[in-house]
């Protein structure tokens, strides 16, 4: 007996189809420009392979089974999945990248970066893109470890330390102030400002966790011995202070909506304002070597628009 992957090419898949689309064996053989019993013999190792029945021998007409109708549902779902991965290849051989992984920190605006997306995909209207998108949630130091570990092509949402390291190109996006903002029910919403750590200190602190896989990570705005809650990004961050889980600091673009509406009150804190320097890296490879993907990621960033809203369009 055969092995079904050896019958179940895409040539025998598509002679299916048409016997099924024609109804009749003897058709099917008319266009193939073959005698019926020759294509019989064809289904019947199809058939064999399978251990199924794939048409009805009762029925005069060529009509499916329940297994056969099974087998042509799936197969034309392989047949476009191998048109698609044609068309693919065609379009990598041209400089396009198979798939390109963009590491993004928690920071970073999820209604830009689905904006970007949207006019990559854009480009490739009626066709399949040559390249595929994956994001990549991570935060802080995760994110630059993201890229050094070759587990994404584009970092968005590092700091200029990443300039410093071996291999990796860094361009700035933007500055991002911290804000420390509550509750209007927290138990810190009336206290005498500015808030000194001893204050902080008797309150629990929000933290997003850092997403490296290796080592302690990196960690902003908890004191020793204060009690923490921690989470997985900034957005459950800020869904947390909103609810009065917590205090702590939050980029003030994303905490602002909610100050101007009252739903965060701002409070002045004792220690030193804290504004981070944010930027984007890739690693470094000659234009020619670079995929075409990922140069137009880059020649989007170049924009002063897109790198500000990356930061602060909440």
């Amino acid at each position: 007996m055969q092995n079904p992957r050896d019958v179940l090419t895409p040539e025998s898949l598509e002679m299916l189809q048409l016997i099924a689309q024609t109804g009749s064996f003897a058709a099917a053989a008319r266009q193939y420009d073959l005698v019926p019993s020759a294509l019989t013999y064809r289904v019947r190792q199809i058939e064999d392979a399978l251990d199924v029945l794939l048409f009805d021998r009762s029925s005069r007409n060529a009509k499916l089974t329940v297994a056969g109708q099974e087998l042509l549902r799936e197969g034309a779902r392989i047949l476009a999945d191998l048109d698609a991965i044609a068309h693919r290849v065609k379009r990598v051989a041209t400089g396009w990248e198979p798939q390109l992984t963009i590491a993004v920190d928690s920071i970073i605006s999820q209604a830009t970066l689905m904006e970007l997306c949207d006019a990559f995909f854009a480009q490739f209207i009626g066709e399949t893109p040559p390249t595929r998108i994956k994001i990549r949630d991570e935060a802080l130091s995760g994110t630059l470890a993201a890229l050094t570990t070759g587990q994404a092509d584009l970092a968005l949402g590092v700091a200029p330390e990443a300039a410093a390291t071996q291999g990796i190109l860094y361009k700035p996006l933007d500055s991002q102030r911290f804000v420390y903002a509550i509750a209007p029910h927290h138990p810190l919403a009336n206290a005498k400002e500015p808030l000194s750590d001893a204050t902080l200190l008797q309150s629990r602190v929000v933290a997003v966790a850092d997403s490296v896989q290796r080592g302690a990570g990196l960690s902003y705005g908890i004191l020793g011995g204060q009690d923490v809650f921690t989470v997985a990004t900034m957005s459950a961050k800020l869904d947390a202070q909103l609810r009065g889980l917590g205090g702590g600091f939050l980029p003030e673009s994303m905490a602002r909506p909610y100050i101007e509406t009252g739903r965060l009150v701002l409070k002045k804190v004792a220690r030193p304002e804290r504004v981070v320097r944010v930027g984007y890296a890739w690693r470094a490879a000659s234009n020619l070597e670079q995929g075409r993907a990922l140069l137009w990621w880059l020649s989007q960033l170049e924009s002063s628009k897109t790198k500000a809203a990356l930061l602060h369009q909440h």
